[in-house]
């Protein structure tokens, strides 16, 4: 499909601009020429003895501008074990990341409650068909839930036949969705909703495109004038003939009367694990295999104000119930249908441990003080109940009734979104860790304040961290945990990310620059036990931050640099680091990590060297590795290579593989071995080890290891 890259696309390898170039200017055109006109016998070793020196002369001497040893001891003795859970995602509703983009729902503003409990009330984005000769809506207070008590009245002026007949198709309201809906031929749409009427009833719902002009399904209700009297939920499928992914769903009628509407449902019968989340995002983020998922959010889960926070208990249940509210800190409406709940099931079927971010009684603009915040300390409690209870429980058995009554992984909490220096953080936080380690012990919290607050009279688990710099400033903080203390509290660096002029939308630059962060992250696993970079996803329609990981759109998506380079750590967690050091002689840009995985799919074992050049210059690289048990298999082995023509490239829909991974064989892989890294590059060696090797089997203290660059 154009604009997409194919899921689970193998990564495809190609030339670089720079090789083309010099390949092509490696043979001048007088040679070419003097061996069209010469003998064969005469010419013959005469041009390919000069095409060799030219070639060490335009390609070699070009890229050879700079020498480096790198030295990986891969003794089972020094090997330390990275924490299981060390590289994962973090998601916030931001950008439409979730409402209009990973949760599949199609209808915006499904319940008509975006507009407040007053009425009447706007109904953006929904709009009329017809004009108001022959319709008037208006919302009213009339639902069935008491929770959201905004439903939509329609009435109708017009009729099929006599004097006031409605135009051609009808009259009635259509709902664009987020910019659009993407209705796919053949697929299957489940549509839902509540209608009241006290008149009978002849309504058709439809997909059609944006103008309306193209019918792709249609299903038409017909009843008796008592057969709604009062609420009921309508239910049924709608297949779609064609495609469009600009599209709208279509509520019309040419009969007079009066009818109500309220929680209007779209979704796609074909959603990531069955659980209503949009295949192709949630495809994007299980192929990073992640190991934790941090959400709701940061700022989101605070809000501007507590009024408009996230409140845990009000996501779940029935969709129907639930409320919804305003997201007043990125400025769109959330109906919540990707609640707790949603979350929680998101952690599981990604195979992802659950960090969930508690709103501890503050907001960007007011907070709780400590002698009345015993009602949020019940919450967050009660929000444990929610996720671990037996179905028994007061809360347990609202999960088991959402059909899952095993309990949920939980085990670890973050105490607010960067909150240390609120007034009441602190005495709050403590209230907080108490009541949550006397019901449950094991759960790990996480402070919002940094390791020299942390001490007996206000303990943590692990601190948060979160880095937003310049490029430039973040491949100087691939050394930010060198000088650690060991022992204590870990950090868990839940929020990185390039930003400024340079990071743009997703450049190479920004990802280069974070991947040498990782890499430092890597080599320091015994002081950070978690990271993840933000935002995760935009839509392209809403961007209120830049750069993002998944851009897309109601039908497109692709990755950002920094997204691909997440793929060279999804296999680091619960891997052996191996102490690694490089020699260079002035060129200080150069960091790299070494560990040893297993592939869980067939058993082989790696160890791969990832190697991050930000400088300008080629690197003519010699890797000695030592203390390897069995050795390196000759063939089998990779090298991976993200890098492009420019440092300003960004991938687009128009370009989605623009900067992506590169794949190449490894032959002849040794433990002694010389080769080139590009300039602006990061490269990965994944060497094939002999299926006897035990390398990765033998862990040893974190504190025994501690390797530099």
């Amino acid at each position: 499909m154009r604009g997409r890259r194919p899921r689970n696309a193998a990564l495809r390898p190609r030339f670089l601009p720079q090789i083309r170039h010099w390949r092509a200017s490696a043979i001048p055109e007088k040679v070419a020429m003097a061996v069209l006109r010469g003998s064969l016998n005469g010419w013959l070793f005469w041009v390919l003895g000069l095409v060799c020196a030219m070639y060490q002369i335009f390609f070699v001497g070009s890229a050879a501008g700079q020498s480096a040893q790198l030295s990986v001891d891969a003794s089972h003795q020094n090997t330390q074990m990275i924490p299981e859970n060390m590289f994962g995602i973090f998601f916030e509703e931001i950008n439409h990341a979730g409402a209009g983009g990973l949760w599949a729902e199609l209808v915006n503003n499904r319940g008509f409650e975006a507009g407040g409990p007053n009425t009447p009330s706007n109904i953006d984005p929904w709009l009329i068909i017809g004009d108001e000769s022959n319709i008037i809506v208006a919302t009213d207070r009339s639902s069935c839930f008491a929770t959201n008590p905004i439903a939509l009245r329609m009435e109708v002026l017009c009729q099929s036949s006599g004097n006031d007949v409605c135009p051609p198709g009808g009259v009635g309201i259509y709902n664009p969705g987020f910019w659009g809906m993407n209705i796919e031929e053949a697929k299957v749409y489940k549509v839902s909703m509540y209608i009241r009427s006290s008149d009978s009833m002849d309504l058709t719902v439809s997909l059609t495109s944006s103008d309306g002009l193209q019918n792709l399904a249609a299903y038409t209700i017909t009843a008796d004038k008592e057969e709604f009297k009062e609420w009921t939920k309508v239910e049924f499928d709608l297949q779609s003939s064609g495609r469009n992914y600009n599209s709208r769903l279509q509520l019309t009628t040419t009969k007079s009367g009066i009818v109500w509407f309220d929680q209007v449902s779209l979704m796609p019968s074909d959603t990531y694990m069955g659980h209503g989340y949009r295949k192709d995002l949630a495809s994007m983020l299980a192929n990073l295999k992640p190991k934790f998922l941090k959400f709701p959010g940061g700022n989101y889960v605070m809000g501007n104000y507590l009024l408009n926070a996230f409140r845990w208990s009000e996501t779940v249940g029935p969709w129907e119930e639930r409320p919804g509210h305003f997201n007043d800190v990125w400025g769109y409406w959330t109906d919540d249908g990707l609640g707790f709940f949603e979350f929680l099931q998101l952690a599981e079927d990604l195979g992802a441990c659950p960090v969930w971010v508690v709103n501890d009684g503050a907001s960007r603009y007011e907070q709780v003080s400590s002698a009345t915040i015993a009602a949020f300390v019940k919450d967050v409690v009660d929000s444990i109940e929610f996720a671990r209870g037996d179905p028994g429980t007061s809360w347990g058995s609202v999960r088991a009734a959402m059909g899952h009554p095993e309990p949920f992984q939980l085990n670890y909490i973050s105490m607010g979104n960067q909150e240390c220096s609120m007034h009441y953080y602190k005495e709050n936080y403590r209230k907080f860790y108490s009541a949550i380690k006397a019901s449950y012990p094991d759960i790990k919290i996480i402070s919002s304040c940094d390791r020299s607050t942390i001490s007996p009279v206000a303990p943590a688990d692990l601190y948060d961290v979160h880095v937003y710099t310049s490029s430039g400033d973040m491949f100087s903080k691939s050394s930010m945990f060198d000088s650690t203390r060991r022992g204590g509290p870990k950090a868990i660096v839940s929020e990185y990310a390039v930003t400024g002029n340079d990071a743009g939308r997703g450049t190479l630059v920004a990802a280069l620059a974070e991947a040498a962060f990782l890499i430092g992250l890597e080599r320091n696993s015994d002081a950070v036990e978690m990271a993840s970079c933000a935002p995760l996803f935009v839509n392209d329609n809403d961007r209120r931050w830049s750069p993002d990981a998944i851009v897309f759109n109601s039908w497109q998506h692709y990755g950002c640099p920094n997204y691909w380079m997440l793929h060279f750590f999804k296999d680091s967690s619960g891997a052996a680091l191996h102490p690694s050091t490089i020699q260079v002689s002035n060129y200080n840009q150069l960091v790299a990590s070494a560990i040893t995985w297993q592939n869980s799919k067939d058993g082989n074992a790696y160890l791969k060297i990832k190697v991050l050049n930000f400088g300008n210059k080629a690197v003519d690289l010699s890797i000695s590795i030592t203390g390897l048990e069995n050795g390196i298999q000759t063939f089998g082995s990779i090298k991976t290579v993200l890098t492009s023509g420019s440092l300003w490239d960004e991938n687009s829909f128009q370009q989605p593989d623009k900067v992506v991974p590169v794949e190449s064989p490894i032959t002849n892989a040794r433990e002694e071995m010389s080769l080139v890294l590009d300039p602006y590059a990061l490269t990965s060696f994944d060497l094939l080890l002999d299926q006897s090797s035990s390398t990765m089997m033998h862990p040893v203290p974190e504190s025994s290891l501690h390797s530099s660059v």
